[in-house]
Protein backbone atom coordinates (compact mmCIF):
# COMPACT_ATOMS: atom_id res chain seq x y z
CA UNK A 1 0.00 0.00 0.00
CA UNK A 2 1.41 3.37 -0.99
CA UNK A 3 2.56 5.76 1.71
CA UNK A 4 0.07 8.35 0.49
CA UNK A 5 -2.80 5.88 0.89
CA UNK A 6 -1.58 4.87 4.34
CA UNK A 7 -1.47 8.52 5.38
CA UNK A 8 -5.02 9.01 4.12
CA UNK A 9 -6.28 6.04 6.15
CA UNK A 10 -4.54 7.32 9.26
CA UNK A 11 -6.13 10.73 8.80
CA UNK A 12 -9.55 9.17 8.28
CA UNK A 13 -9.29 7.11 11.47
CA UNK A 14 -8.25 10.17 13.46
CA UNK A 15 -11.08 12.23 11.98
CA UNK A 16 -13.58 9.58 13.05
CA UNK A 17 -11.93 9.34 16.46
CA UNK A 18 -12.29 13.07 17.04
CA UNK A 19 -15.98 12.87 16.12
CA UNK A 20 -16.41 10.04 18.63
CA UNK A 21 -14.68 12.10 21.32
CA UNK A 22 -17.04 15.03 20.82
CA UNK A 23 -19.98 12.74 21.58
CA UNK A 24 -18.17 11.04 24.46
CA UNK A 25 -18.22 14.20 26.55
CA UNK A 26 -21.99 14.55 26.35
CA UNK A 27 -24.87 12.35 27.40
CA UNK A 28 -24.78 8.94 25.72
CA UNK A 29 -27.94 7.46 24.21
CA UNK A 30 -27.81 3.67 23.91
CA UNK A 31 -29.95 1.24 21.94
CA UNK A 32 -29.57 -2.50 21.52
CA UNK A 33 -28.95 -4.12 18.15
CA UNK A 34 -30.52 -7.42 17.12
CA UNK A 35 -27.53 -9.32 18.48
CA UNK A 36 -28.04 -7.61 21.85
CA UNK A 37 -24.86 -5.55 21.62
CA UNK A 38 -25.06 -1.82 22.33
CA UNK A 39 -25.15 0.89 19.69
CA UNK A 40 -24.58 4.59 20.34
CA UNK A 41 -24.73 7.75 18.25
CA UNK A 42 -20.93 7.66 18.24
CA UNK A 43 -20.90 4.26 16.50
CA UNK A 44 -23.24 5.63 13.84
CA UNK A 45 -21.38 8.92 13.36
CA UNK A 46 -17.96 7.27 13.11
CA UNK A 47 -19.36 4.76 10.65
CA UNK A 48 -20.75 7.54 8.43
CA UNK A 49 -17.39 9.34 8.38
CA UNK A 50 -15.35 6.23 7.62
CA UNK A 51 -17.65 4.80 4.97
CA UNK A 52 -17.89 8.15 3.17
CA UNK A 53 -14.12 8.59 3.36
CA UNK A 54 -13.34 5.12 2.05
CA UNK A 55 -15.85 5.53 -0.77
CA UNK A 56 -14.13 8.74 -1.83
CA UNK A 57 -10.52 7.63 -1.35
CA UNK A 58 -10.76 3.98 -2.42
CA UNK A 59 -13.98 3.54 -4.44
CA UNK A 60 -12.89 0.19 -5.90
CA UNK A 61 -12.16 -1.55 -2.58
CA UNK A 62 -15.14 -3.17 -0.81
CA UNK A 63 -15.67 -2.83 2.93
CA UNK A 64 -16.55 -5.34 5.65
CA UNK A 65 -17.85 -3.37 8.62
CA UNK A 66 -19.60 -4.01 11.91
CA UNK A 67 -22.21 -1.31 11.40
CA UNK A 68 -23.20 -1.99 7.80
CA UNK A 69 -24.93 -4.83 5.98
CA UNK A 70 -22.13 -7.00 4.61
CA UNK A 71 -22.31 -8.90 1.36
CA UNK A 72 -22.93 -12.67 1.57
CA UNK A 73 -19.88 -14.91 1.28
CA UNK A 74 -20.86 -15.87 -2.26
CA UNK A 75 -19.89 -12.31 -3.18
CA UNK A 76 -17.18 -11.71 -0.58
CA UNK A 77 -15.21 -14.77 -1.62
CA UNK A 78 -14.35 -12.88 -4.80
CA UNK A 79 -12.70 -10.03 -2.87
CA UNK A 80 -8.97 -9.95 -3.54
CA UNK A 81 -8.73 -7.20 -0.98
CA UNK A 82 -11.12 -5.37 1.30
CA UNK A 83 -11.22 -3.00 4.23
CA UNK A 84 -12.28 -4.42 7.60
CA UNK A 85 -13.67 -1.69 9.84
CA UNK A 86 -14.94 -1.22 13.37
CA UNK A 87 -16.09 2.41 13.66
CA UNK A 88 -16.15 2.22 17.48
CA UNK A 89 -14.42 -0.74 19.05
CA UNK A 90 -15.15 -0.93 22.75
CA UNK A 91 -18.68 0.47 22.86
CA UNK A 92 -19.06 -0.82 26.43
CA UNK A 93 -15.94 1.13 27.40
CA UNK A 94 -17.35 4.19 25.65
CA UNK A 95 -20.62 3.88 27.58
CA UNK A 96 -18.75 3.24 30.84
CA UNK A 97 -16.53 6.29 30.13
CA UNK A 98 -13.27 4.55 30.99
CA UNK A 99 -11.54 5.88 27.87
CA UNK A 100 -10.51 2.48 26.46
CA UNK A 101 -12.23 2.53 23.08
CA UNK A 102 -10.87 3.09 19.60
CA UNK A 103 -11.45 3.26 15.86
CA UNK A 104 -10.16 0.33 13.75
CA UNK A 105 -9.46 0.28 10.01
CA UNK A 106 -7.55 -2.54 8.30
CA UNK A 107 -6.74 -3.47 4.73
CA UNK A 108 -6.88 -7.20 4.05
CA UNK A 109 -5.47 -8.88 0.94
CA UNK A 110 -6.11 -12.55 0.14
CA UNK A 111 -7.32 -13.11 3.69
CA UNK A 112 -4.31 -11.56 5.43
CA UNK A 113 -4.02 -8.11 7.02
CA UNK A 114 -1.50 -5.92 5.22
CA UNK A 115 -2.03 -2.60 7.01
CA UNK A 116 -3.91 -1.49 10.10
CA UNK A 117 -4.75 1.78 11.84
CA UNK A 118 -6.09 2.19 15.38
CA UNK A 119 -6.96 5.58 16.83
CA UNK A 120 -7.53 5.95 20.57
CA UNK A 121 -9.59 9.16 20.83
CA UNK A 122 -9.17 9.99 24.53
CA UNK A 123 -5.38 9.85 24.30
CA UNK A 124 -5.42 11.12 20.69
CA UNK A 125 -2.95 8.36 19.90
CA UNK A 126 -2.68 6.77 16.47
CA UNK A 127 -1.14 3.33 15.94
CA UNK A 128 -0.36 2.01 12.47
CA UNK A 129 1.63 -0.74 10.78
CA UNK A 130 1.61 -3.95 8.79
CA UNK A 131 3.71 -7.01 8.04
CA UNK A 132 6.05 -5.03 5.76
CA UNK A 133 5.37 -1.63 7.34
CA UNK A 134 7.13 -0.87 10.65
CA UNK A 135 4.62 -0.10 13.38
CA UNK A 136 4.42 3.44 14.73
CA UNK A 137 2.67 5.39 17.47
CA UNK A 138 1.81 9.05 17.13
CA UNK A 139 0.41 11.18 19.95
CA UNK A 140 -1.68 14.16 18.85
CA UNK A 141 0.30 16.20 16.31
CA UNK A 142 3.66 14.95 17.50
CA UNK A 143 6.09 12.87 15.45
CA UNK A 144 5.44 9.22 14.68
CA UNK A 145 7.72 6.99 16.75
CA UNK A 146 8.61 3.40 16.01
CA UNK A 147 7.27 0.74 18.38
CA UNK A 148 8.35 -2.87 18.81
CA UNK A 149 7.12 -5.88 20.72
CA UNK A 150 9.19 -6.80 23.75
CA UNK A 151 10.18 -10.39 24.33
CA UNK A 152 10.56 -11.43 27.98
CA UNK A 153 14.08 -11.32 29.38
CA UNK A 154 15.51 -14.61 30.69
CA UNK A 155 13.71 -15.47 33.91
CA UNK A 156 11.16 -12.68 33.52
CA UNK A 157 7.54 -13.78 34.11
CA UNK A 158 5.26 -13.41 31.13
CA UNK A 159 2.85 -10.48 31.10
CA UNK A 160 -0.49 -11.26 29.46
CA UNK A 161 -3.20 -8.80 28.49
CA UNK A 162 -6.88 -9.63 28.81
CA UNK A 163 -10.16 -7.96 27.93
CA UNK A 164 -11.57 -5.58 30.50
CA UNK A 165 -15.23 -6.13 29.54
CA UNK A 166 -15.23 -9.55 27.84
CA UNK A 167 -13.33 -12.12 29.92
CA UNK A 168 -12.34 -15.18 27.90
CA UNK A 169 -13.84 -18.39 29.33
CA UNK A 170 -11.03 -20.62 30.51
CA UNK A 171 -8.37 -17.92 30.33
CA UNK A 172 -7.38 -18.23 33.99
CA UNK A 173 -6.92 -21.99 33.58
CA UNK A 174 -4.95 -21.48 30.37
CA UNK A 175 -2.56 -19.02 32.02
CA UNK A 176 -1.83 -21.38 34.91
CA UNK A 177 0.69 -23.17 32.68
CA UNK A 178 2.98 -20.14 33.00
CA UNK A 179 4.16 -19.88 36.62
CA UNK A 180 4.20 -16.31 37.85
CA UNK A 181 2.40 -14.90 34.80
CA UNK A 182 1.02 -11.44 35.44
CA UNK A 183 -2.17 -10.24 33.76
CA UNK A 184 -3.09 -6.68 32.84
CA UNK A 185 -6.41 -5.47 31.39
CA UNK A 186 -7.21 -3.25 28.45
CA UNK A 187 -10.42 -2.48 26.58
CA UNK A 188 -11.08 -2.96 22.86
CA UNK A 189 -8.25 -3.36 20.33
CA UNK A 190 -5.96 -1.41 22.65
CA UNK A 191 -4.82 -4.85 23.83
CA UNK A 192 -3.04 -5.25 20.51
CA UNK A 193 -1.48 -1.82 20.95
CA UNK A 194 -0.21 -2.77 24.41
CA UNK A 195 1.46 -5.81 22.88
CA UNK A 196 2.89 -3.86 19.93
CA UNK A 197 4.44 -1.21 22.17
CA UNK A 198 5.98 -3.71 24.59
CA UNK A 199 3.67 -3.34 27.60
CA UNK A 200 2.96 -7.09 27.60
CA UNK A 201 4.22 -10.28 25.97
CA UNK A 202 1.07 -12.07 24.87
CA UNK A 203 -2.61 -11.67 24.24
CA UNK A 204 -4.51 -14.97 24.26
CA UNK A 205 -8.19 -14.81 23.35
CA UNK A 206 -10.25 -17.94 23.91
CA UNK A 207 -13.70 -16.38 23.52
CA UNK A 208 -15.34 -15.19 20.30
CA UNK A 209 -14.49 -11.98 18.47
CA UNK A 210 -15.38 -10.65 15.03
CA UNK A 211 -13.00 -9.88 12.21
CA UNK A 212 -13.38 -6.11 12.66
CA UNK A 213 -12.27 -6.49 16.30
CA UNK A 214 -8.90 -7.94 15.34
CA UNK A 215 -7.77 -7.14 11.78
CA UNK A 216 -6.22 -3.71 12.45
CA UNK A 217 -4.54 -4.84 15.66
CA UNK A 218 -3.26 -7.99 13.97
CA UNK A 219 -1.57 -5.89 11.27
CA UNK A 220 0.00 -3.56 13.82
CA UNK A 221 1.37 -6.43 15.90
CA UNK A 222 2.97 -7.86 12.75
CA UNK A 223 4.47 -4.47 11.97
CA UNK A 224 5.91 -4.36 15.49
CA UNK A 225 7.66 -7.70 15.03
CA UNK A 226 5.11 -9.91 16.77
CA UNK A 227 2.96 -12.79 15.62
CA UNK A 228 -0.70 -13.77 15.70
CA UNK A 229 -2.06 -17.21 14.91
CA UNK A 230 -4.80 -19.62 15.81
CA UNK A 231 -4.03 -21.52 19.01
CA UNK A 232 -2.52 -24.43 17.07
CA UNK A 233 -0.14 -22.11 15.24
CA UNK A 234 -2.05 -22.07 11.96
CA UNK A 235 -2.62 -18.78 10.08
CA UNK A 236 -5.33 -16.46 11.36
CA UNK A 237 -7.32 -15.38 8.29
CA UNK A 238 -9.99 -12.84 7.32
CA UNK A 239 -12.96 -12.51 4.99
CA UNK A 240 -14.01 -16.00 6.05
CA UNK A 241 -17.41 -17.53 5.28
CA UNK A 242 -18.38 -16.57 8.83
CA UNK A 243 -17.07 -13.24 10.11
CA UNK A 244 -16.77 -14.58 13.66
CA UNK A 245 -13.25 -15.48 14.78
CA UNK A 246 -12.08 -18.55 16.59
CA UNK A 247 -9.58 -18.45 19.49
CA UNK A 248 -6.19 -16.91 18.84
CA UNK A 249 -2.96 -15.84 20.43
CA UNK A 250 -1.01 -12.70 19.62
CA UNK A 251 2.48 -12.73 21.02
CA UNK A 252 5.90 -11.15 21.09
CA UNK A 253 7.70 -14.48 20.95
CA UNK A 254 8.99 -16.16 17.81
CA UNK A 255 6.32 -17.65 15.57
CA UNK A 256 7.74 -21.13 16.07
CA UNK A 257 7.74 -20.97 19.86
CA UNK A 258 5.14 -23.60 20.71
CA UNK A 259 5.16 -22.87 24.45
CA UNK A 260 2.23 -20.54 24.00
CA UNK A 261 -0.02 -22.82 21.97
CA UNK A 262 -2.65 -25.12 23.44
Amino acid sequence: MRELDRTALMGLARLAGHAVLELYHGSIAVEMKDDQTPLTTADTRSNEIIMAGLAQLFPDIPVVCEETANAPYEIRQGYKRCFVVDPLDGTKEFIGKNGEFCVNIALVEHGRPVFGVIHAPVADTLYAGGPDIPATRRVADGPAEAIRVRRPAPGEPLIAVASRSHPSPGLADYLQRYPGVRCISRGSALKFCALAEGACHLYPRLGPTSEWDTAAGHAIVLGAGGAMTALDGSPFLYNKPQLLNGPFIAQSLEVGDKRLFL
